[in-house]
């Protein structure tokens, strides 16, 4: 996107604002964590950072850190700073949940593990739009079939957006930012006493470090950025990917479906178990059943595709629907607890680092395109969001990812994603240039490092994190016949991280 020179200065004196040099640093003091992170292993502290970076001694809010110290502090090497994905997914225990992953004992010595929530999360001054459990479960659009069903959905979708702009958190939401956000995280390495932060993002966290990179560039040390979303973040553009993915991934699930006709009936080919879905989808657009409609359905099973361990419970709901029984527990996101939180600032993060579209009629023709390429998920998708009626405008320009800074970044991308589809990682990988190097990993699912049934493509994250060791150029890791597999412990962290990232 061409900036004028306006757009481009004012950018620079945000990025001059992020850590003034007049300022002092915020200090840290450990102690223990929010009474309901059951994790005595962590430590946890609060700090405070300018809610307005335009204004770094104006309003203040908090933000929770936590951190795993380093299992050997004479090897230690820095900290590590974690990101799980969202936006509106809260990080606080990441980083004991990747101990439980089983990451090696190298790594647990290498660094202080720090995670966060990040701002308007949980603990970091939480944001909420107060909206119904039903209107929590139509942030991602209804699936559209035609115009009208379009309007209809601008219809939900501006009511989303107003009981955002008159809940209590109204003012806050603005500055609910990915840039913001990664200025937090320079608060976080300045109060931590560090030149430099490695840094392991996954999803939405690859935005944010690839956000962080731009902005400070010379206070990165290792980077590695897993499932690659595209240089805009979640733009309009990565909305209409989450279609992409769907169809990318979904031959996955058909083809062990299909060998597994006889437990659960969907189909004894990929193409009938294909066939399924759509039958089930027009079935349920007709006659909901059990407060599951065909649009629900649909963003139900590219959910359940994030990992190959939930497809038995994928066939599971698909079986129920066939035979007239009650969906199986887990299929559907959470609606209560706080998950208020996290859908605000979802919203705040997704609609306030860009301007979307304004014109339904935008929508209609998106829709109708994507509907025929992406039959799958492109009616839904292409749909219209709230940020289609959000009432604030961004108060800065998205931050450019560029090839100019250290060449020390290394990104982890499956081909067959669901959520950020191969496309997206190349158009960033091509922005970052010289430096960065990515390793495309021959496999389905979210997740290539977290978790990973590839050994070639887990092992390139730990080269690089323990030992400094990058591909020299991009590299491709093929399908392996005898994948890595996961302990119970492990799975369940791997469960737990992945449940949060397909809640919307």
């Amino acid at each position: 996107m061409r900036r004028t020179l306006l757009a481009v200065l004012a950018a620079a004196a945000l990025t001059a604002t992020a850590a003034p040099a007049s300022a002092a640093p915020p200090s840290v003091h450990w102690g223990k964590c929010p009474a309901d992170i059951l994790a005595p292993a962590l430590q946890c502290a609060s700090l405070e950072v300018p809610l307005d970076y335009r204004n770094p001694t104006g309003k203040k809010i908090s933000v929770e850190i936590s951190r795993l110290p380093s299992s050997d502090p004479a090897k230690r090497r820095g900290v590590l700073l974690f990101n799980p994905g969202g936006p509106g997914v809260p990080g606080l225990t990441f980083p004991l949940e990747m101990t439980q992953l089983g990451i090696p004992t190298s790594l647990l010595a290498e660094y202080d593990l720090i995670g966060f929530d990040p701002r308007g999360i949980e603990h970091s001054s939480p944001v909420s739009c107060d909206l119904k459990p039903e209107q929590i479960l139509a942030i991602v659009p209804n699936y559209a079939h035609n115009a009208a069903e379009v309007e209809a959905a601008a219809v939900s979708a501006k009511k989303i957006s107003r009981q955002c702009a008159s809940s209590a958190s109204a003012s806050v939401l603005p500055y609910i930012t990915t840039a913001n956000t990664a200025r937090d995280m320079d608060q976080i390495r300045a109060a931590l006493g560090e030149a430099k932060i490695s840094y392991f993002g996954l999803s939405y966290g690859t935005y944010l470090g690839g956000v962080y990179a731009s902005l400070f560039p010379d206070r990165t040390d290792r980077v590695v950025l897993d499932s690659v979303l595209g240089p805009g973040g979640y733009d309009i553009t990565a909305s209409r990917r989450f279609a992409e993915g769907m169809q990318d991934r979904f031959p996955d699930f058909a083809k062990w479906a299909a060998v597994r006709d006889s437990s659960y009936g969907l189909g004894s080919t990929p193409a009938e178990v294909t066939t399924t879905f759509f039958q089930l989808a027009d079935q349920l657009d007709q006659h909901p059943t059990a407060g599951f409609d065909g649009s629900l359905f649909r963003s139900a099973t590219h959910g359940l595709i994030y990992q190959t361990s939930t497809f038995p419970l994928l066939a599971q709901l698909w079986q129920a629907f066939r035979t007239g029984q009650a969906p199986p527990a887990g299929a559907l996101p959470s609606t209560t607890g706080p998950v208020q939180s996290q859908v605000g600032t979802m919203l705040s993060v997704v609609c306030g680092d860009h301007a979307w579209p304004r014109q339904i009629s935008t929508y209609q023709e998106n829709v109708a395109h994507d509907r025929v390429k992406y039959p799958m998920l492109g009616g839904s998708t292409a749909n219209v969001w709230a940020c289609a009626f959000w009432p604030y405008q961004p108060v800065e320009s998205p931050v450019q990812f560029s090839d100019q800074g250290p060449s020390n970044l290394l990104l982890l991308q499956n081909l067959r994603d669901p959520a950020t589809p191969l496309s997206g990682a190349l158009e960033t990988r091509a922005q970052f240039g010289d430096r960065a190097r990515m390793v495309t990993v021959d496999q389905g699912g979210h997740g290539v490092a977290l978790p990973s049934l590839n050994s070639c493509g887990f092992n390139a994250a730990v080269d690089y994190l323990v030992r400094g060791v990058r591909p020299a150029t991009d590299k491709f890791c093929g399908a392996e016949a005898n994948a890595r597999t996961l302990t119970p412990q492990q799975q369940q962290a791997a469960d737990k991280i992945m449940n949060r990232l397909r809640q919307y």
